[in-house]
C-alpha cells in the first residue's frame, strides 16, 4: 500500500504550492483550510491507490493488443526519433486524447455524474486538483496513454509527459494569480482553467485541454476573457465527503447533466 502512495511527491508539492498560493493567491480572502480541504487530502492521499491499479489492468490489456495488432516497423520508426521530439509528439497525442475524454464527460450524461465530483470544487487551490473520482480519472487517463504505449513511445518520452500533466495539473488549479501573457494561448495556466470551473454561464463546457489551449481554439471551445471568474463550482447537490462522492453516480436519483449553453459565445481571440 504504502509504494501505491508516494510521500516525498506530495510533501514536496505541498512545499511549493503553499507558500506559492500565499505569495500570489488570486483570492487572497481564500485560506488554505478551506471548506472541505480535508476531504481533498483524502483524494490527495487515498485516491492514486484505486487510479493505480485500474490503470495498470487497462493498459496492460492494452499492451498484449498492440503486441498483436500494430506493426513492429511503426514502433521501431517511433522509438527512433530522438528524445525531445517523441516527447513533443507524446505531450500532442496524449492532450487530443484529453480534450476528446474531457469532453465526452462534460456531454454524455451518465459520464457527467463522474466529471461533476470535480467541478463540485468551490474554491480552487492545488488540493482541489485531486478531487476526481476514481472511473473519471482511470477513463479519461486511459484515452491519454492509451495511444502513447500502442504507437510504441520510448519509457523516457512517456515519463516526461507524465511529469509534466502532473505539475501542471496541480499549477492549473492553485489559487494564484501566475499569468503567462502572450504564452497563455500556448500552454495551459490557472487561467485557462479557472475558466472551465467556473460556475458562469458563458463559461460552461469551455476549456478542456489539459496542456495545449490551442486545441480548444481549433475545437471551438476556447473561453480566456482579461478577467478572472468569482465563482466556482456546479448547481447540483453534489456531496462533499469522500466515501459519498465515490457512489454518487451510482445512486444519484435524478439525472444530472453537464450545463448546456443556448447559444455559445464566440471564443475568446489572443489579445
Amino acid at each position: 500500500m504504502f509504494d501505491l502512495i508516494d510521500f516525498k511527491a506530495v510533501l514536496v508539492i505541498a512545499l511549493i504550492f503553499i507558500p506559492l498560493e500565499q505569495l500570489l493567491p488570486l483570492h487572497a480572502e481564500q485560506s488554505a483550510t478551506r471548506r472541505h480541504w480535508l476531504n481533498d487530502v483524502v483524494y490527495l492521499l487515498f485516491n492514486g491507490i484505486v487510479i493505480k491499479l485500474g490503470m495498470l489492468l487497462v493498459v496492460g490489456a492494452e499492451m498484449l493488443l498492440a503486441e498483436r495488432f500494430v506493426p513492429e516497423a511503426l514502433t521501431a520508426a517511433i522509438q527512433s526519433q530522438p528524445l525531445w521530439l517523441q516527447a513533443i509528439e507524446a505531450l500532442l497525442i496524449a492532450d487530443i486524447g484529453f480534450y476528446l475524454a474531457h469532453r465526452a464527460f462534460h456531454a454524455v450524461p451518465f459520464l457527467w455524474r463522474f466529471h461533476a465530483i470535480h467541478h463540485s470544487i468551490e474554491e480552487m487551490d492545488w488540493l482541489a486538483a485531486h478531487r476526481v473520482h476514481p472511473v473519471d480519472q482511470i477513463l479519461t487517463k486511459s484515452a491519454s496513454f492509451l495511444p502513447l504505449f500502442t504507437l510504441g513511445f520510448s519509457g523516457e518520452a512517456v515519463l516526461i509527459y507524465v511529469l509534466i500533466y502532473h505539475w501542471q495539473s496541480v499549477f492549473i488549479h492553485s489559487n494564484t494569480r501566475i499569468k503567462f501573457g502572450p504564452l497563455k494561448w500556448l500552454i495551459a495556466s490557472p487561467q485557462f482553467h479557472h475558466w472551465h470551473h467556473a460556475n458562469e454561464r458563458q463559461a460552461h463546457d469551455k476549456n478542456f485541454a489539459g496542456q495545449l489551449p490551442v486545441l480548444d481554439l481549433i475545437g471551438g471551445t476556447l473561453f480566456m476573457p482579461q478577467r478572472m471568474p468569482e465563482k466556482y463550482g456546479v448547481d447540483e447537490p453534489v456531496p462533499q465527503l469522500y466515501h459519498q462522492q465515490l457512489v454518487y453516480p451510482f445512486v444519484a436519483t435524478a439525472e444530472p447533466a453537464a450545463p448546456i449553453v443556448e447559444a455559445a459565445p464566440a471564443a475568446a481571440k489572443p489579445d
